[in-house]
């Protein structure tokens, strides 16, 4: 029962862990291959679940603080002691066979099996993706297991006065074996999947285009990284006119030396080429940008507190034109980004003359001559 628990957990924990490690995951597809995957995706998040759930697998579930008090032979370093254990613990009798299918639904048999199974998918996963050899394999999984055995007979890190699970010598044998038969059942089944360098390749080739994802990344990556320097900056010059400084630095002195890309928008490969008028094209096209998709917000709230301020409304008709802006600009917004993901562009695009340009190119070309 608390293996369903520890699953159940697991999944419902998952989609914050998942959240918080999307924005690192696409940030290095951009910047590695200029495109998201979706194998790579499913696999990724997989080994994530996986992880997770193996973890609280060994965690959970957890007891009350005080019912864990000091015992003995907390920790077993006697290799194969299981196997006295199952003999003595155990309803086995060699010689009656029908003692034998009791005896595995019992807990000293199936813990030893799930132990090993546990780390089965790991040794897969290295092998197959993170393309770890024989050696890798063993060395990861057996870490892996030691960090889990020294979380348990840590009391979870100092959380509980004394473990309150024992570390036992024999699982970290019985993981490091589970690891090692994923390396072996992953040499069959690779031949049935894509192989990692197909997935590389095929993420290069997709990245010679600009998606209307990445645009919006690099977009939100390039304010993430002025608001940033302006902080920074402001830490040592105290001056009012300096986030209007590095404005223009940053997103048009920048960009016009160095061939059409910000910082942010070297980091994922992509340069903007404008065809004439690159200068004045480049500078009111990101006060055009902001003006679009901030000012826009600033002047319409404006509005609304004028409204809400000089016409006596009521409250439930504040609440009510409050939810409507809201409304309003989540679809103007949602209108944007399905206009960028459906063409990759967007109308303004044609007004200031200026296109996309991926430079992931050049790293497809430099991985196939190195390839052949």
């Amino acid at each position: 029962m608390s293996y369903f628990i520890s699953i159940k957990t697991a999944i419902i924990v998952f989609p914050l862990i998942a959240l918080l490690f999307s924005i690192p995951f696409v940030l290095h597809q951009y910047h590695k291959y200029g495109s998201i995957n979706h194998y790579r995706v499913l696999i990724v998040y997989s080994f994530i679940l996986y992880l997770i759930t193996i973890y609280f697998l060994v965690i959970l579930p957890l007891p009350n603080k005080e019912d864990v008090i000091y015992k003995p032979n907390m920790v077993n370093l006697i290799p194969f002691r299981f196997i006295n254990d199952f003999i003595r613990e155990s309803s086995f009798v060699l010689n009656d066979p029908s003692t034998y299918l009791k005896a595995i639904k019992e807990p000293c048999f199936y813990t030893v099996i799930f132990n090993i199974l546990m780390t089965i998918p790991l040794g897969m996963y290295l092998r197959y993706y993170f393309k770890c050899d024989f050696k890798k394999t063993l060395f990861i999984s057996f870490i892996l297991s030691l960090f889990f055995e020294l979380t348990q007979v840590s009391g979870l890190y100092g959380l509980y006065s004394y473990p309150y699970r024992v570390f036992d010598v024999d699982d970290l044998i019985m993981n490091t074996l589970g690891g090692k038969l994923g390396y072996f059942i992953m040499g069959f089944v690779d031949n049935f999947l894509p192989t990692r360098e197909k997935i590389d390749e095929d993420s290069l080739e997709k990245g010679k285009v600009v998606s209307g994802f990445r645009r919006i990344t690099m977009f939100f990556w390039d304010i993430f990284l002025y608001v940033l320097i302006v902080i920074f900056i402001s830490l040592f010059i105290n001056n009012k006119y300096i986030p209007l400084i590095i404005f223009i630095i940053y997103f048009i002195v920048s960009p016009y030396f160095k061939n059409g890309q910000t910082l942010g928008s070297k980091f994922l490969n992509v340069r903007l080429e404008f065809k004439k008028y690159k200068l004045i094209n480049m500078i009111f096209r990101i006060i055009f940008l902001f003006l679009y998709y901030f000012g826009s917000i600033f002047v319409t709230f404006t509005i609304i507190f004028f409204i809400a301020n000089n016409f006596n409304l009521n409250g439930t008709q504040e609440f009510l034109l409050l939810i409507m802006t809201f409304l309003g600009i989540f679809i103007f917004y949602l209108i944007n980004i399905l206009a960028l993901f459906k063409d990759k562009k967007i109308y303004y695009d044609n007004f200031f003359k200026v296109k996309y340009v991926s430079t992931i190119n050049k790293k497809v070309d430099s991985k196939i001559f190195i390839k052949h």
